[in-house]
């Protein structure tokens, strides 16, 4: 039989092609991971080493040490590092304090108990309520910018910066701003993965961990309790104000007084004054008193309620910038609106060292403020109780370096105060401090 009788023979097998060598995946650069525990997942707490840590930040940082002892430590295996909940209790990974020196330990400390002290919590919880952005990403994003807020001026001067700690340079972001700022300026999504290891607990971003304890468990402070120690906190930095950074002065300075609604404050105070008893009433027979029944043959004039008359004495003294003169500028225009839009029963009287005339407001938009020099306030006092008619009440605008009346003016009066330091600069006296609003006039703090 022939070779093509029998059929084709059989065909060689394909070579297989080469494979090509496996490519390892790279790795992008990160902040340092924590490293697995070195003894297994039973390595005991180093407490001595952990309180040690406690102690080293109390003597660096003594205004926190308030804070630092409230902390109650919870010893658990399955947080990362550190981490805090809303009930200042912290939670400790056994293998973490192993592996980390005295000094950056007492820094995660310190990082932590920061994160209570100012509201991370609540302030994480409200805006998550108010960007509906409640998953594991936007966890991670509150966290990485409350730690932003902190980190950029609580280390140095003896608290060496633990490894691993982020900071706003890191998106080219400035230092100094709040966490919400940085949550609205910046997405941080190229930070998400390098940082997924990073998790300082609800007391950071108000999300509850699954190894938090909650409201109920034990060893918690109650809300009365954490603002007492945030009250001694904000003492002891304020006794001491050149011991801590600006950020730790400008928070004691406002965890207890919270931004006010000066504008509602200001116009509340002015309808009050000029709604008062005695305020722009007059006798008139136009209309005769109803107790003229009473006296026969006596007509008895009534009381008659005209607008109240209003005098607005600007500060325009050197220590007075052209934004606060232009608020003040606003705030005549308000003022004229409270008194039921009648201009012709406002007046504005310009005052320096000097007290300008009281010009009739027209409008406040145009009207020209003269002035540069020093402050004396009671020239423009003197000045507004000259004008005839007199006014009702005074108000005064104005930064407070100045001297007061020594009498109480005849008429209500309210003073608007421009925030400024407790202690003014004076190169011819040191020691110069100014005197304080005097407490019959009705004060109210201006923000900016």
């Amino acid at each position: 039989m022939t070779r093509a009788a029998q059929g084709p023979g059989p065909r060689p097998l394909p070579r297989p092609l080469p494979r090509p060598a496996p490519r390892r995946p790279v790795r992008p650069v990160r902040a340092r991971v924590p490293d697995p525990p070195p003894d297994g997942p039973q390595l005991p707490l180093d407490t001595e080493k952990l309180l040690a840590a406690r102690l080293h930040a109390v003597k660096v940082r003594p205004y926190l040490a308030a804070a630092l002892f409230a902390l109650h430590v919870v010893e658990d295996r399955s947080v990362p590092t550190m981490a805090v909940d809303a009930h200042w209790r912290c939670y400790v990974s056994p293998g973490f304090v192993a592996r980390t020196p005295v000094e950056e330990l007492a820094g995660v400390w310190v990082h932590e108990v920061s994160h209570l002290l100012r509201d991370h919590h609540g302030r994480g919880e409200r805006y998550a309520r108010e960007q509906g952005e409640y998953g594991p990403g936007e966890r991670l994003r509150r966290n990485i910018a409350a730690d932003f807020e902190i980190n950029d001026d609580i280390y140095g001067d003896g608290l060496p910066r633990p490894t691993g700690a982020v900071l706003p340079s890191l998106l080219g972001l400035s230092d100094g701003l709040l966490m919400e700022e940085y949550l609205r300026t910046a997405s941080m999504s190229g930070l998400a993965a390098d940082l997924a290891w990073l998790d300082c607990g609800s007391g950071a971003d108000g999300q509850q961990r699954p190894w938090e304890r909650g409201p109920d468990g034990a060893h918690g402070l109650s809300r009365h309790q954490q603002d007492a120690v945030r009250f001694r906190v904000a003492e002891g930095i304020k006794g001491r104000p050149g011991d801590a950074p600006e950020g730790w002065r400008r928070w004691a300075d406002e965890a207890f007084q919270p931004p006010q609604p000066w504008r509602q404050l200001l116009g509340a105070a002015i309808r009050s004054a000029a709604g008062a008893p005695g305020v722009g009433e007059n006798h008139s027979y136009r209309r005769p008193s109803r107790r003229s029944a009473s006296v026969p043959g006596v007509v008895l004039p009534s009381l008659r309620r005209t607008p109240p008359r209003v005098c607005v004495v600007i500060d325009t003294s050197g220590s007075v910038s052209d934004a606060e003169l232009g608020s003040a500028l606003l705030e005549v225009a308000a003022i004229s609106r409270a008194v039921g839009g009648r201009r012709d029963l406002v007046s504005v009287i310009s005052c320096d060292a000097a007290a300008g005339v009281a010009v009739p407001l027209c409008r406040a938009e145009s009207m020209e403020l003269i002035g540069g020099g020093g402050t004396n306030l009671r020239s423009g006092f003197a000045q507004a109780l000259r004008s005839r008619p007199g006014p009702d009440v005074i108000v005064a605008l104005t930064d407070g370096q100045t001297p007061w009346p020594s009498t109480q003016p005849p008429c209500r009066t309210i003073v608007g105060l421009f925030p400024r330091p407790t202690r003014a600069v004076d190169e011819d006296d040191p020691d110069y401090a100014p005197d304080a609003p005097p407490s019959w006039a009705r004060v109210v703090t201006i923000a900016s």
